[in-house]
């Protein structure tokens, strides 16, 4: 067991290597593929393709007709992988005029589009060395069929894989299904809080930030180990935050002689991604809702299932509810404090730039009023602290949005709704 865990943990991270980002596994497709050709190649010259004249399985009948085969394999997988690129391009730069490059990152993170880029590239180097190993004046027996067969095999593949890659690129790129992934994803990350009345760390020693950038996440168990000798820690940042190099980025009781642990376990990167998590994912609703509604877009309804979307992920972080007069800790390892991850740390800032892009919108705010209602009836058991949370956040928006409304019918349906959220938050 403790020799095999070191290798699962290489192949896991050679793994995460490849698909770290956009280019690499394309990259290693193409290193790959020669590779695979050549073994291919050898299994043909030792007997391959004897096995299969013998068997009357050749999938050629001449070796003129295999290397035009395979001529023309290498250009319609060319031809598949410009094709690839030239919609996802089109397609990318419509979605970034209209939802915000942002989402175009989630595409690209997408696994699914990196096998495809992946298998597009190594089927196309695969077939161009297959058509130079095939001399058309050769006899049949002299023509490695075997690697002819998988060039076929393999373009079969590659046409199914770019249909299906093709469908989802067009529905990656559909508001409403990117707006209900969003939702989904920002439900599944949730970092489990608890509040501690009990817990004090105003001095100890601090761990500081090696580069600029954006907070990525924290690995908390990674952290945990590392902490063994230093007693309880604060993690000063949250995910998403931006830090300047030599700023805190958590504080423990005693000096820990694991610090570099401790850097590596909060990854810093360049830019804000999907990677950081709930926090990622809930500004990236706020910013569709904004975006919909700003006067170049005024697309209300993609404003309402955003709004309807960040209500949903809501439900799963009301359990992170943490009083102002207790500090937010790691449920599993409540020696470390983490502020600005309950739900208020989450919601307080994307809430407050929501409230701003929806109170020109009756519609809009009535509906965010209507859903601080269920949300406080429905998930808010025993937490009068959230239900006074969204209570005054309801008010505030009912106030924003009055002073704009043109009507007074606007105003007499704004009035019932943040009724409604103050009865709500008050029944039990």
């Amino acid at each position: 067991m403790s020799k095999a865990r070191p290798i699962r943990d290489i192949f896991g991270w050679i793994a995460h290597r490849l698909t770290a980002n956009y280019w690499s596994l394309a990259l290693g497709a193409v290193l790959l593929a020669p590779l695979v050709f050549a073994a291919s190649l050898h299994l043909d010259r030792n007997g391959g393709t004897a096995w299969l004249l013998a068997r009357d399985l050749a999938p050629a009948a001449s070796p003129e007709t295999a290397r035009d085969a395979a001529a023309m394999i290498a250009g319609i997988d060319a031809a598949f992988l410009t094709l690839y690129f030239s919609i996802s391009l089109i397609v990318l730069t419509i979605a970034a005029g209209n939802l915000g490059v942002r989402l175009i990152d989630r595409w690209l993170g997408k696994r699914l589009v990196r096998v495809s880029i992946a298998g597009l590239c190594f089927t196309l180097v695969h077939a161009v060395l297959t058509m130079m190993a095939i001399d058309a004046d050769a006899t049949l027996d002299e023509t490695p069929l075997i690697t002819f067969a998988a060039c076929v095999l393999l373009l079969a593949v590659n046409t199914i894989m770019l249909a299906v890659a093709t469908h989802d690129l067009g529905r990656s790129m559909f508001i409403d299904k990117a707006i209900d992934q969003l939702s989904s994803d920002a439900r599944s990350h949730v970092v489990d809080v608890v509040g501690r009345a009990d817990f004090h760390l105003e001095n100890g020693h601090v761990i500081a930030a090696p580069r600029n950038g954006y907070v990525e996440g924290a690995e908390l168990n990674r952290i945990a180990d590392a902490l063994d000798e230093c007693g309880p820690a604060m993690l000063l940042v949250a995910p998403g935050q931006h830090v300047l190099e030599g700023e805190p980025l958590l504080r423990s009781q005693r000096p820990c002689p694991k610090e570099r642990d401790i850097v590596r376990a909060i990854p810093i990167g360049e830019f804000r991604s999907n990677s950081q998590g709930a926090v990622f994912q809930i500004r990236l609703l706020v910013e569709i809702a904004a975006r919909a509604l700003s006067p170049a877009v005024n697309d209300f309804y993609t404003a309402l299932a955003a709004v309807d979307a960040l209500t949903e992920a809501a439900t799963r972080h009301c359990s992170n509810w943490v009083d102002e007069n207790e500090t937010p800790v790691s449920a599993q390892h409540n020696h470390i404090a983490l502020p600005g991850q309950d739900f208020a740390g989450l919601f307080a800032d994307p809430l407050a730039a929501l409230r701003q892009a929806a109170a020109p919108y009756p519609s809009v705010s009535i509906r965010i009023l209507g859903n601080l209602a269920r949300l406080s009836g429905r998930f808010c058991e025993e937490k009068d602290g959230l239900r006074q949370f969204l209570v005054d956040y309801g008010s505030s928006l009912h106030q924003q949005a009055r002073a704009q409304c043109e009507i007074d019918f606007d105003r007499s349906a704004l009035d019932r709704a943040l009724s409604r959220l103050k009865t709500a938050g008050a029944a039990r």
